[in-house]
Formats: structure tokens, sequence, C-alpha cells
């Protein structure tokens, strides 16, 4: 192996001109780090060493906790540089990147997580996977200090080992991308998913399975669904049951909103800190679902407090929202959001305080225990041990009466809190979770009528559609600094065309309809398996990797395929256009085998396939948008659960050109006597128009 002189600690590494915040959190490491880039892994065949790759993102707290241990230490930046080229990745950039090697991580070592190390070859081919490593061997982890040198061994003594390994792990790799049998896929699969769901929902404090706890927004959206299509009362009251223990959980930010990324804990009291844009938007989304479905204000309230949280904290003077806010602050995790007893009582008077104490559970030892040392921790994570209403009642009060008195107490918490130290944000702007908080905010206007809604997803989308769209149709995955980069993958395309098709149901401006057309034709083009069907997360004019991937798993995200494939079946509803429909059922049958063998690990296919099963209804309002029956007529529609539909509007003097060209379909629709008209299609027949609110809803159901 040849040496190379140990980097100059006075002097930045590879990574200062990056542009992710991660990354650059990196760029004063002593580890000679460089970015994903063609250069390195040439440098790796030059000098004939094996490539470090470590994959994490600027918000992770393990990340954190490995850089300080190991990546801001000499000793072991200097074992680092004389043994390998390494190289940072920022999986929030790279996609792409980090499904490969996660899933080559999986296959070595049963798990995965980040930050993610791969030591791989020259040729990218991973040979060693693992997640946190510490500096040192403890707990049967082995550290960098005695692992490195083991590494080194192998590459100069037993590289045959190392090819032969290589070639098994790409082969496994491979088998995962190879076709099956292409049937359609029948109802059975709806009543799988749920029963596999009801199996592992926790009935005290609902979730699905045991600690660590992800609120998993998907599952809940496919529940409200099977509770649509079957009036099955269990699968609505394991959504409520989550949504009110999430709500309650320490999980949930009682000061400031929003929610946290997990909970380490069963009972939700105890979160992971960090902050998601991605979270933020589906747990909206399931909430308004919810409030749709049941009419109960408690769902809707906590939607609008998440918008809240985001349009405050995470939207970009641009229009755009940021990505992420760290878990730590001042080198500590969750010190920004927890309190002692003494800062409580020095913000508040002594009744708020006495009042919040016990409705929060503050103790003046800590109401949770410290991970690593087992003890109370002296502060306090506020959590609901129950509703308000139970609450209300036990302390003898009206429940506006507490819900006032609380949030006057909230108030004074959160402006003592501003004046802390913030944890970091992530302020690059990502177009698949922005595409993500368009369809949330565009959902939020429709179902609550609020205008600043509206506003925030169409400023969102101008600033995507004008500052991530490529020259040739296509979008760019990341914007920040003034910058827009990297290609954009599957999830991108899914997420925004979702967003756009939400914005047109609620301003009815055929401009984004338009996009979203369009944007799903590049899709198809560039990103479709002409020889096995369904969706590869990287396009045809990417980066060559080793593998191109076809992701059908849900994670944080649904799957992209999940998604493209609902928004097919979407777009063919609104448009007339059957060759969309014929694209989704081609994507049911591209996975239906593995759908088949475990439909509740692909939830948010279950949520398409159950508006390909339908009935799936197409609306058209025709009317006057200035008028009060028109409005009515759409609110109606947009307050009701009704998840298998698509809404078009027609004016009745259309003043864009898309009505003769685009929606050429709807001419024929007019409103009967001037008054607003609606149009009920199911099946390629439209039911006898009607005027009449009541008699529109009759036939949607």
């Amino acid at each position: 192996m040849k040496p190379t002189e140990n980097k100059n600690l006075n002097e930045p590494n590879g990574l200062i001109h990056e542009k992710s915040p991660y990354l650059l959190q990196h760029a004063h490491n002593p580890v000679d780090w460089h970015p994903w880039r063609q250069e390195a892994f040439q440098k790796a065949k030059i000098e004939n060493k094996p490539v470090f790759l470590s994959i994490g993102y600027s918000t992770c707290h393990w990340c954190h906790v490995m850089e300080r241990e190991s990546f801001e230490d000499i000793g072991v930046a200097e074992l680092m540089n004389e043994t390998f080229v390494s190289i940072k990745v920022d999986r929030e950039e790279r996609p792409d990147l980090d499904h490969i090697y996660m899933t080559a991580c999986q296959m070595l070592t049963g798990s995965g997580g980040w930050p993610l190390t791969i030591i791989m070859t020259p040729d990218k081919h991973p040979f060693f996977a693992a997640t946190y490593i510490p500096k040192q061997t403890r707990f049967g982890r082995i550290g960098m200090m005695e692992l490195i040198p083991r590494i080194r061994d192998v590459w100069e003594n037993r590289r045959d080992e190392i090819k032969a390994s290589t070639e098994k792990i790409l082969e496994a790799l491979y088998s995962l991308e190879t076709s099956h049998p292409r049937t359609k896929l029948d109802q059975d699969v709806f009543h799988q998913a749920y029963h596999k769901l009801a199996e592992r929902f926790d009935t005290m404090y609902g979730g699905f399975g045991s600690a660590p706890k992800f609120p998993t927004p998907h599952n809940l959206f496919f529940l409200l669904r099977y509770w649509k299509r079957t009036n099955d009362r269990k699968a609505l009251q394991m959504v409520e049951k989550t949504l009110h223990k999430i709500r309650q959980g320490g999980i949930y930010d009682h000061i400031g909103f929003g929610f946290h990324r997990y909970a380490t804990d069963k009972e939700w009291r105890v979160p992971h800190f960090e902050k998601m844009l991605y979270d933020q938007a589906l747990l909206a989304l399931a909430y308004m679902e919810t409030f749709q479905a049941t009419g109960d204000e408690f769902y809707g309230d906590t939607a609008k407090e998440i918008f809240t949280y985001v349009l405050r904290d995470m939207k970009s003077s641009q229009g755009g929202f940021f990505s992420a806010e760290d878990a730590d602050s001042e080198g500590k995790e969750g010190k920004f959001y927890v309190w002692t007893d003494e800062e409580l009582r020095n913000t508040l008077d002594h009744d708020e305080a006495d009042l919040f104490m016990t409705v929060y559970d503050i103790q003046s030892n800590g109401n949770y225990r410290d991970e690593s040392t087992g003890e109370r921790s002296g502060t306090n994570i506020f959590h609901l041990q129950k509703d308000m209403s139970e609450l209300a009642a036990r302390l003898d009060l009206s429940f506006s009466e507490l819900r006032d008195r609380l949030e006057a107490a909230r108030q004074k918490l959160f402006k003592a809190r501003e004046n802390r130290i913030h944890p970091h944000k992530d302020d690059k702007i990502l177009t698949d979770w922005n595409g993500l908080m368009i369809a949330a905010l565009a959902k939020g206007a429709q179902v609550f009528g609020d205008r600043s809604y509206r506003v925030a997803a169409e400023n969102a989308a101008r600033f995507v559609l004008t500052r991530l769209r490529r020259s040739d149709g296509g979008l760019f995955h990341r914007y920040r600094d003034g910058d827009a980069g990297i290609i954009a993958n599957l999830d991108d395309y899914a997420l925004l065309v979702w967003g756009l098709i939400e914005l047109y149901e609620v301003t009815f401006n055929f401009e984004y309809l338009q996009n979203a057309i369009e944007l799903n034709d590049y899709m198809i083009e560039h990103f479709w398996d002409k020889l096995n069907g369904g969706l590869f997360f990287t396009p045809d004019n990417g980066e060559e990797l080793i593998i191109r991937k076809k992701e059908i798993n849900d994670g944080a995200i649904p799957s992209g395929n999940a998604l493209a494939m609902l928004n097919l079946l979407w777009l063919a509803l609104l448009t007339g256009d059957i060759e969309l429909e014929g694209k989704a059922t081609e994507i049911e049958k591209a996975f239906s085998e593995i759908l088949r063998q475990h439909p509740s690990a692909y939830i948010h296919f279950m949520s398409a396939m159950d508006f390909m099963e339908g009935p799936a209804y197409r609306i058209i309002i025709a009317g006057d948008t200035d008028m009060e029956d028109t409005r009515a007529m759409l609110r109606a529609i947009q307050k009701r659960f009704l998840p298998n539909k698509a809404v078009l509007f027609r004016p009745v003097n259309p003043a864009s050109p898309h009505i003769n060209g685009l929606m050429e379909c709807i001419k024929q629709y007019k409103s009967m006597n001037g008054q607003a008209t609606a149009y009920v299609c199911l099946n390629q027949t439209c039911k006898a128009p009607t005027t009449n609110i009541e008699e529109m809803l009759k036939l949607l159901k």
C-alpha cells in the first residue's frame, strides 16, 4: 500500500466546496475526506487503497457522535488517511447511493442505520459494512483503532478473499432486481395486509411493534382506506388510537409544535429529537384524513399546529422548505426541548406552573432516565398522560378553560425557549420532500379553506418549478446557497407530481396539472424498466452505479413505485388517458409476487391497489368560484374523506387555453340554469348532473 502524507490539520479537506450542510460539517476534520467523485476512486486505484465510505445526514445524532469520537480524533484520522481513500456522502442528497449500500449492509450484518460505514474496492464493490463504530472496542462492538489495522491486513494479504466476497455480494444485489411472474392481484392482499397490521398493533399505546417506534403515517393511510372499503371499525380505531397517543407523547413538541422523528420507548414519551420535513407533511396528511373521516376537531387542530411549525421555522424566504432540524444543540441531544422544574417556575406564574406541571408530568428530578446512566435526567420532556377532555374533568375545569390557560402558558414558554441556542437547521431544499409538503399544504387549503396554506403551497411549487427544473424538462434533486444540482430520482418526480395534483384540486389552475403531466411523462420515459415493468430509482441519463435498483419498500417515505402508481391512476381519471391506467397496472404486475407474499411490508402499494380496485370517482364541477353555490359544492367534497376521486373544475367562462387543449374532454360539462352543477362519473359513465349538494353526496356513496 502506498503511504500518503497526512492532511495538514490547519487546512480544510476536499468537502470544503460542497453545498451539503452535512458534508460541510466534516470539511475541517483531520480525515482527508473526499466527496463522491470519480477522482476519489481513481486516487484509490493509483494508491492501491480500499475506499472508506461514510453515509449520514446533518441532523443525525449518532453521526455527530462518531465524528466527535473518531473523525475529529488525530489518531483515528492518521490511520484512516494511511489506509483508505475516505468518501463522505449525504444520504439526503444521494438516496440512490444510500439505497444500494444500505441494502449491502443489511445483507452483511442483518441490520442497518446511520451513520452507514462501507469499506469497498476502488471499483465501488463493498466487502465490509457497519453502522456506528466507536473509537475503541466496547460492548462487543469493534472500534476504529482495532478495525482499521485488520482491514489493512486483509487488503494487503488476503485480496483473493475480498474478491470472492464482493462477487457474492454483487450477485445477491443483482438477484434482488430479477423479474418475477407478472400477474394481477386480487382483494385478498388488502385483508392480509390489514390482519398483519392488526397483529402488530399496540392496543395500549397505539402504533405498531415495540420500541423504538415510528409513527409510519402510510400505515394509517391504508387503514383509513380499509375502513372506508369494509366499514371495519377496528381499522379506524387503530388510526385514532395512534394519532391520539403520539399527539399526547413526548414525540410531539408541545411548546413549538411539530413532531420529532421517532420515540425510543413504546409509550411515545422519549423522542429522538430531530425534526424532519417529511414527517411533518405525512403526519399532517394523516391527521387531516382522519379529521375528514371523523369530523373530530382534535385531528384538524393538530394538522394546523404542524403547519404553524413548518411555516414559521422551515420555510425559506424564497418559498421552498428546508429539510430538517437537528436533535442536538450545544453538543447534547434534546437540550433545546427539555426543561427543569426550576426553569419552568422561573418562566411561568405560580398557578400557571402548577397547572402545567400537573398536566405535562413535570417532576423535580426529571420525568425520564438518561439512556447512558439509567439515572433520572433532572430534565423533563412534556407529555400528556391523558386526553385534554379527561384532564379537564379531573381538574374540575371546562375544556375551553383548560385549553386557554395552557395556551397562555405555552406562549410564555415558547418565547423563553426562543432565547436558547437553537439546533442546527439543515437548510438544503429537496425536491421530493418539498413535493410532499406542497401536497400536505394544498390538502390543508382544501380541508380547512385556509388561503395561507394555498399561498405557501403555490410559492413552494413556483420555487421548485423555477429553480429545480432542468433545461431538458427533468428535475434537479437539491437546491442550496443559490445552486441547484444532483440529478433527480424517482421519489422527486413521484412526490412533486402528487403535490402538483393536490395543488390543481385546490386552485383549479391547469398549469399545475400540465406540469404534473409533463413530469410524469418524463419519469416514464427515463425511469421505466422496459423489460420487466416498474420504475427504477435512478434515470437512464444519470450516473452509472454498480446496480440500478427498483425500490418498492416503504421507508420513512412511501415507495416511489407505489406513489407513481397512485399518481398514474389519479392522472388517468383527471385526463381520461387510459394509457396511464395501463402503466399503473403494469407496476402492479411487476411487483405482484413480492406484494402477494408480504403485503403489509409494502403498505402504500395497498393504498394504490385500493384506488385501482375502486370505486374511483371522477367529479366535474361546473360553475363560478366567485359564487357561493360553487364554493359550497366544492367544500362539501373537500371536507369529506373521499380518497379515490379526482375533481375537475369547469369554469362558466373559461379563460384558460388549456380548456381547449389539455382539458378538451370537460368542455361538454356545463352549469345548469346558471347554478353550480356536479357531474359524478364512475367507470367512464356519468350520472345525471345535479345542482343539489346532498344528491351529489348520495352519488358518491
